[in-house]
């Protein structure tokens, strides 16, 4: 296994936990669980769920593509496309408390026998080459440090003209951001890089860029409404440890130039 640095603030083991408590908190029904009812608590990543619909939209999915989601967390991603799309959504994360969380949320909303949740490295992906046609990746390099390897093995699983959906956060201006952060809990669990070296380690991987976005300053504006709204029971509070400060902190980075907000389409070429 992989230099993946996921022991804090990943795995602490309450996820699920977590969110029971604010599901029933705000009076949800467990036993009638609607997706709707999981929007704030289950992106983890900037902008939520708006960056997931973006991305999903440039894709171009259909019922019939194979999806990964690498890097899934407690499965967001998958189940807005799985519901969405009605396609077949493979989930891997490496944190075993948030594949169970996933699982158990599958089943609430009814979309278990869409999705599959496997725990495993998305440096060491346990596919056939060329098994999926559409890749998400949405705030998973920033803690990998052999970046080349992450993405030449997205590639690997890829098909030839399939679409890797990267939704990330790079290095800024230069300046150091202030910490925790919602991936670090301090600089050394931290793998950011420039956008200019994330887009070259992409395309040495075997991927030619469609689009690419630097959404920052949308990003922190959402950032900033997120953190002006009243407070939510059902939200990443529930389950991530010092949600409030790392959020802030992500915002100044985003507002002062520290951190860059990049969504990117890339497409496999033949090698």
């Amino acid at each position: 296994m992989n230099d993946i640095s996921i022991e804090i603030p990943y795995a602490t083991g309450i996820s699920r936990l977590g969110i029971e408590r604010a599901l029933i908190a705000a009076g949800r029904d467990l036993g009638s669980l609607r997706l709707a009812d999981l929007t704030l608590v289950e992106d983890f990543h900037t902008m939520g769920r708006i960056a997931t619909y973006q991305l999903a939209e440039l894709t171009g999915l259909t019922r019939h593509s194979r999806v990964l989601d690498a890097g899934s967390g407690i499965g967001g991603t998958a189940r807005f496309i799985a519901d969405r799309c009605g396609c077949p959504v493979t989930a891997v994360d490496l944190t075993a408390d948030y594949c169970d969380t996933a699982e158990w949320l599958n089943e609430l909303v009814g979309l278990e026998d869409r999705i599959a949740v496997h725990r495993a490295d998305v440096t060491e992906l346990p596919f056939a080459d060329g098994s999926f046609d559409v890749a998400f990746s949405q705030h998973v390099q920033m803690n990998i440090a052999d970046k080349d390897l992450l993405y030449r093995e997205a590639r690997r699983v890829l098909v030839l003209g399939g679409l890797l959906a990267i939704w990330d956060i790079t290095a800024g201006s230069g300046d150091d951001p202030d910490y925790p952060l919602p991936w670090a809990e301090q600089p050394a669990q931290s793998h950011l890089v420039t956008p200019d070296a994330l887009r070259e380690t992409i395309e040495t991987a075997g991927f030619v860029i469609e689009q690419w976005n630097d959404l920052t300053e949308q990003a922190a504006a959402t950032m900033r409404t997120v953190l002006a709204a009243p407070p939510d029971p059902v939200g990443l509070h529930a389950f991530v440890p010092n949600f409030a400060q790392k959020a802030e902190n992500l915002t100044r980075g985003l507002a002062d130039g520290s951190l860059r907000a990049i969504q990117v389409i890339a497409s496999v070429i033949a090698p």
